[in-house]
């Protein structure tokens, strides 16, 4: 493994060189230093492997096996191609990307209030450089995760929103990452950055997508800066192709008084992994994060969470759960870390799960790191199979042995789709899960 990861590496090291020649005069905007910096912090690293206790039960092989080259600009996709994605009305701005390249022609300007900034990186970057450079790659220690630093290498373009103090959007914002999956295996970048205000009021919405059967990498990065006082919701939908490989981080800064939610949907990928840090950095902070995971046949879906209880008096409410048919795996590592001065924390973490067949597996383990000693914390795992005597009680009346198990299921996941603030949003979701767990179910509703 070693060897193939060495390889692997230099694979990427080769193809920055190349990629820095495609760049023309972008190679002396500020961007350039962020990409060599994190080119040399992804080299010092290399790929993790198992034996990297954060990577100790998600094997990277189909990665490092596969030669994946930056996908190229240029491909296209029609509007109807976008409507089994969609579920907002006209008022919802909407950026769509391309292989990580910014879509114009099929993202829409919808309703914001004046003074919020919607746009594609790049244009960011000329428009309000001093905004974007004051926020981008701040949060990120590339020197500690190399898929991280590999996304800034790489970085052309993404998606920039800016609430200013005082301000809120009555629709949700919708971002779409879409990849076209060209012949040659490739991988796009995708990146966001949020900067929302003080006192100011959001929900995001973000789909990552590609056609199933041909395999693509997605390496996906997301910043965002919650100020004080602000309420931001943020919903990531993960329903990749079948023969994908799909990798994102999140990172969180929440300020004082602050209202964080999020809600993380994983439904496809051959291999996911998806990565949540969010640190509580001032006083009467309330942060959320919600969690659903369905896998089936040979997926292995991996959710990483770590919450920074660093100031006083926050709360922190954390729900996952999952639901795994076929040969599927599972991971859950949720950690809570309470630092000394985090006094009056009170924090809450859940990890569920329903294990359909008896070839499906899940590693779960959640974490409570505590430091301060006035503290209310407490944390929890189940894992299971379905309940037989409410099998039993469903069939008596009338329910199949398919039926009475998709009942079950469908009533297991409600519990968090149910916690969606949007109506439109959630019966489009409802509609995607119960999909999916028909196919769990071996075809039955």
């Amino acid at each position: 493994m070693t060897s193939t990861r060495d390889s692997a590496t230099d694979q990427y090291l080769s193809r920055f060189r190349a990629f820095e020649q495609t760049l023309n005069g972008q190679a002396s905007t500020p961007l350039h230093p962020l990409r060599r910096q994190a080119i040399a912090q992804f080299a010092a690293q290399g790929f993790p492997t198992s034996r990297d206790e954060e990577w100790r039960y998600t094997n990277l092989a189909p990665l490092l096996q596969q030669p994946f080259a930056p996908a190229p600009k240029g491909a296209t996709l029609s509007t109807e191609a976008l409507a089994p994605l969609l579920f907002a009305g006209p008022q919802s701005p909407r950026l769509v990307f391309l292989d990580g390249h910014y879509a114009p022609a099929l993202s829409a300007a919808g309703s914001l209030p004046q003074g919020v900034v919607l746009l594609n990186l790049e244009a960011g970057l000329r428009q309000h450089a001093d905004l974007v450079l004051s926020c981008l790659n701040h949060q990120i220690q590339g020197e500690r995760h190399a898929l991280a630093a590999l996304n800034t290498a790489f970085l052309q373009d993404g998606a920039f929103l800016h609430l200013p103090a005082g301000t809120e959007v009555a629709h949700p914002i919708h971002l779409l990452f879409l990849s076209t999956a060209p012949a040659a295996p490739s991988f796009s970048s995708p990146r966001l950055l949020v900067v929302a205000g003080a006192r100011s009021k959001a929900m995001l919405v973000e789909t990552c997508a590609g056609p199933d059967g041909r395999p693509y990498l997605s390496n996906a990065l997301a910043e965002v800066v919650v100020g004080e006082e602000a309420h931001f919701d943020y919903c990531k939908i993960q329903q990749e192709g079948d023969a994908a490989l799909h990798l994102d981080h999140t990172l969180v800064r929440e300020g004082r008084g602050s209202r964080f939610t999020a809600h993380s949907l994983s439904l496809g990928a051959r291999l996911s992994r998806n990565q949540l840090d969010t640190m509580l950095d001032g006083e009467g902070i309330e942060s959320t994060l919600n969690g659903l995971y369905l896998a089936n046949g040979e997926q292995h879906l991996d959710h990483h969470t770590l919450v920074e209880h660093a100031k006083a008096h926050c709360a922190s409410h954390e729900l996952y759960k999952g639901i795994l048919g076929g040969r599927s795996t599972g991971v859950f590592r949720g950690r809570i870390h309470v630092w000394p001065q985090a006094q009056k924390t009170d924090a809450y973490q859940a990890n569920r799960n329903l294990l359909l067949s008896p070839e499906a597996e899940i590693d779960t383990k959640p974490q409570l790191e505590i430091y301060a000693d006035d503290v209310k914390c407490s944390h929890g795992a189940t894992v299971g199979r379905l309940d037989e005597e409410a099998l039993y009680y469903l069939r008596a009346r009338g329910l199949d042995l398919g039926q009475a198990r998709g009942v079950l299921t469908r009533a297991f996941a409600d519990q968090l789709l149910d916690r969606l603030g949007d109506d439109a949003l959630r019966a489009h979701l409802e509609g995607r899960v119960a999909a999916k767990l028909t196919a769990l179910n071996g075809g039955r509703p």
